[in-house]
């Protein structure tokens, strides 16, 4: 690869991308990063922790500022938190400061996915997870579809599949 370009992946909870980052990262030879991560070691705290004492705002604060920091970098593979398309500036600075990838993934995928993962704050304590994933789907796909270059179903591929699907598409 002679030149290093970043690929960014975006998409809803479940949908793997610290998983297939990582892998991508790895084959491609750059560097992976996890904004939900980088905000944790940042922080010296969980996301459920800084959603609980910082609410979804405060977070989403904290998920904007490490987005734009993290997107400065060249040669890097971003995982993305699933609500960080939110921030119109985050979307404008993915846009222009890589490839982005959108992982596909249906709600069916997510619940299975996410049933016994605690640190999920969105779902954590719902009383109808689906109910909570069909909604913000309704409100982040068209987002995620607004700003993806390429866009990959995650549904019932094993990541290294979606891993050669992406570099395929992308052209690596």
């Amino acid at each position: 690869m002679a030149e290093k370009r970043n690929i960014f992946l975006v998409g809803p909870m479940g949908a793997g991308k610290s998983t297939i980052g990582r892998q991508l990262a790895r084959q491609l030879h750059l560097e992976f990063f996890d904004s939900d991560t980088e905000i944790e070691r940042r922080t010296g705290a969980d996301i459920a922790w800084v959603f609980e004492l910082e609410g979804e705002e405060g977070f989403r604060a904290r998920e904007e500022k490490v987005i734009e920091e993290l997107t400065e970098n060249t040669g890097i593979v971003l995982a993305t938190g699933g609500g960080s398309i939110l921030s119109k500036e985050s979307r404008n600075r993915l846009s222009a400061r890589g490839i982005v990838v959108y992982l596909q993934t249906p709600i069916e995928k997510q619940l299975a996915r996410t049933q016994r993962d605690k640190r999920r704050p969105l779902i954590a304590e719902a009383d109808d997870p689906r109910a909570v994933l069909e909604e913000l789907a309704a409100i982040r796909n068209p987002l995620y579809e607004e700003i993806a270059d390429v866009v990959v179903r995650t549904d019932e591929q094993n990541a290294k599949f979606v891993v050669d699907k992406i570099i395929e598409q992308v052209g690596l």
